[in-house]
């Protein structure tokens, strides 16, 4: 009995938490934004602040006071964020840190006794993915990473119309990120780049999709991944690395060090991944070329269809007659507009959010705290859309073979029942 694993924490629940007390690690481009927004949100003490640049902790807590709370004890230096962690007074800890620390900080949080949201991706290896599996089922915490496209309003009113069958038996759906990051990859950190370049870093020294879950996580919910499905397997492949290089030599020249590294950084990825319930889902990642931004976010089912790039499109056929049903993609996405859209997305306008689906992830998040409800997204969740950054690398080296992805519910999806968002 003493080696048998905890069990799931699929509709993990904990009692109502009166205010949701805060502490966030990283206080970055994504971090200050991130203070900002929960600082319009109710039943919500942001209580510690944790930076390793002074500078920007100092940008906190002048946050803080302009938006007339109280100041919030000052976490600094390398190991700041691990005294933060055993601060007391903290029910939820928030990391908007580089890609590499998201699990060590996840998992020792955990550990001692914080729920965790973590920006995406929430780990960028197996081993990790495991490591915030086993610690949320051994702690009993929650995990959870914040992958905001899940509530853009598209995403959500197909995830409704899912929910209702609208689309008939839904066979195929396709992801993305694709986003031109060339300028942002050679600015420092004050014109928008990243602190020490460590997302360009990461990208120098690995291939496959490094970024998966914005593309992934919004269709997998449709596909009620891990609520009756999950992933199998994937095949992946990338093409030669040549945007980054082009651009790099024509922006500072052939013999520049720019110029010199950055063929290393990889240029196209397509990922193909197949259910155990035999549906497909494309996933792709470019952020080298000058192609227009894109999510895909694209649903082809039996009955219907729906893509919200290049051009929002939804086309079902009338279940009744067999004929395509005749009302424009508008009027179907007025008809079928999800519930957290029309309430939380309009509140958050209202309050001056600058966007709309972070302030319904955002609102999503305390609400389920604030009322012990379960979360809309989960540990089997981040570490099974994460895990796609080291397979999808394992299968371009091993010249697209086709590779295996882990069961991390430990066989808990077969049971669980697909839960709606309420």
């Amino acid at each position: 009995m003493k080696n048998e694993p905890p069990t799931h924490v699929l509709g993990l629940a904990h009692p109502p938490i009166p205010v949701v007390r805060i502490g966030l690690i990283g206080l970055g481009n994504r971090g200050l934004l991130t203070l900002e927004r929960y600082m319009l949100i109710e039943h919500v003490e942001i209580k510690a602040l944790c930076e390793i640049r002074p500078g920007n902790l100092a940008k906190g807590q002048a946050l803080l006071t302009k938006g007339g709370h109280p100041a919030a004890t000052g976490y600094a230096g390398e190991n700041g964020w691990q005294q933060m962690c055993c601060n007391p007074d903290i029910d939820l800890i928030i990391i908007c840190t580089d890609w590499l620390t998201h699990t060590p900080m996840a998992t020792y949080a955990m550990e001692q006794g914080k729920h965790v949201a973590i920006e995406v991706p929430a780990a960028m290896t197996v081993a990790e993915c495991w490591q915030l599996v086993n610690t949320a089922e051994r702690t009993r915490r929650h995990c959870i990473m914040l992958e905001n496209c899940c509530y853009d309003a598209f995403a959500l009113t197909t995830l409704n119309m899912a929910r209702q069958g609208l689309f008939g038996e839904i066979m195929h759906v396709e992801g993305a990120y694709i986003h031109d990051l060339r300028s942002m990859y050679f600015s420092d950190e004050n014109q928008g780049g990243f602190h020490n370049h460590w997302n360009k870093a990461y990208c120098m020294e690995h291939t496959g999709n490094p970024y998966p879950t914005h593309g992934l996580g919004p269709v997998c919910q449709i596909l009620n991944i891990h609520r009756g499905d999950r992933l199998n397997y994937l095949v992946s492949m990338s093409t030669h690395q040549a945007g980054m290089t082009e651009y790099a030599r024509r922006t500072f020249g052939k013999e520049s060090p720019e110029a010199q590294q950055a063929y290393l950084l990889g240029d196209m990825n397509t990922t193909l991944i197949h259910t155990v319930k035999g549906k497909t889902i494309q996933l792709q990642y470019c952020t080298v070329h000058p192609r227009p931004y894109s999510r895909s976010h694209t649903i082809c089912g039996t009955r219907g269809f729906a893509q919200k790039y290049p051009v929002a499109t939804i086309s079902l056929e009338d279940v009744r007659s067999g004929e395509a049903d005749s009302a424009t993609t508008e009027e179907l996405l007025q008809r079928y507009q999800h519930p957290f859209t029309a309430t939380i997305g309009k509140e958050g306008a209202l309050k001056g959010a600058p966007n709309e689906m972070n302030y319904i992830m955002d609102y999503r998040l305390i609400y389920c705290l604030h009322h012990g409800l379960p979360l809309d997204m989960d540990v089997y969740d981040a570490a099974e859309w994460s895990c796609i950054t080291e397979l999808s690398e394992q299968s371009v080296l091993n010249g697209s073979r086709p590779v295996e992805i882990p069961d991390f519910t430990r066989g808990a999806w077969e049971t669980f029942p697909c839960v709606a968002k309420n």
